[in-house]
């Protein structure tokens, strides 16, 4: 099963397959490798008689097999786009004897989001012989902190890490966000400049000082005073900040730590290797290391999985959220 690299890198180099079947978690691949065929495969002049987008939810796997066994018109091939194709799950079997004798003039895209072919089955087993089968995962934070970094260098610019992570940790794991919000800032900034952790706060919105990344250093380096003037900004602006993330974030970093203290060998490239995290923040893990030993680490673990179920109205009533996160701070720090 090929990668979304690989599939684009086939399409630059003209080498068209008759049908691609795009599945998967990860809508932004999905999107990627079809909105590359929708723009560039057909010459303008073409599209108008020879490009065709549906929606699963408007047609049948007939419809779409009808659409596919057209000619084109003064052209040497036509596209047909099906997005949000998952609307079809129960029937897009169907679409295996199709598969297995495609017309070779057409491109036929099945953009099928948030779900898994079943490989058992017919249509599978044919796309293998005929078609392009693409199917992906989500990708964890640190991949997606990865995937920005080669991003960003492939448009000509460089980001510093800690800018890479702010962004992340605010944004989540939706790469079409990140993407988006990654455009806005090439839009503004010089083309090989660095995108920092400065130039974010000013023209997205996102405080460089202020947010879970910054506070899980202060966990970790037991700044009791930096860790609770972050906590007083977070609860200022919830919207902005939600409780179950900035738990979510500092479980992360303390299950981490305590994966830290198991390794027999700490020096960076092995951290960095079984944390899944990129060497500049190595450093971070081993001086949380010298303040937290397991033992409190394993008790800090303890208190966030407490605080979580808290955070979600269960057995909190005697506490607000800022409380809530002032009490899990002090606890932890304590």
């Amino acid at each position: 099963m090929q990668n979304a690299k690989n599939i684009l890198s086939d399409l630059q180099n003209g080498i068209i397959h008759p049908v691609y079947f795009l599945s998967g978690e990860e809508a932004y691949f999905i999107d990627e490798i079809a909105d590359y065929i929708e723009d560039y495969i057909l010459e303008e002049s073409e599209k108008g008689f020879n490009q065709m987008v549906l929606y699963g939810r408007d047609v049948t796997v007939d419809d779409i097999v009808g659409n596919a066994k057209r000619y084109p018109m003064m052209a040497e091939r036509q596209v047909v786009i099906v997005k949000e194709a998952q609307e079809l799950s129960r029937t897009i079997d169907k679409l295996a004897s199709y598969v297995e004798n495609p017309q070779p003039s057409t491109v036929l895209v099945i953009c099928y989001k948030y779900k898994k072919l079943d490989k058992r089955k017919g249509l599978a087993k044919a796309l293998k012989k005929n078609g392009v089968h693409y199917e992906n995962k989500k990708l964890y934070e640190n991949q997606v902190s990865d995937w920005l970094r080669r991003l960003v260098i492939q448009k000509g610019y460089h980001i510093n890490p800690k800018a890479a992570h702010i962004l992340v940790d605010y944004l989540g794991t939706d790469l079409s966000k990140v993407h988006n919000e990654i455009k806005k800032l090439m839009l503004i900034l010089p083309k090989g400049s660095e995108i920092t952790p400065e130039a974010i706060e000013e023209n997205i919105g996102i405080s460089k000082d202020f947010n879970n990344f910054e506070l899980r250093k202060a966990v970790g380096e037991r700044d009791i005073v930096k860790a609770q003037r972050i906590s007083q900004y977070f609860t200022q602006n919830p919207k902005d900040n939600p409780l179950v993330l900035t738990i979510s974030s500092l479980y992360g970093f303390f299950f981490n730590l305590l994966k830290y203290h198991g390794l027999p060998h700490k020096d960076k490239g092995t951290v960095s290797k079984a944390l899944g995290v990129n060497p500049y923040f190595v450093g971070e893990y081993t001086t949380a290391a010298q303040h937290y030993p397991m033992k409190q680490v394993s008790a800090a673990i303890s208190l966030l999985r407490e605080a979580d179920v808290k955070s979600k109205g269960v057995g909190s009533s005697a506490f607000s959220t800022p409380d809530l996160l002032k009490e899990l701070l002090v606890k932890i720090m304590g």
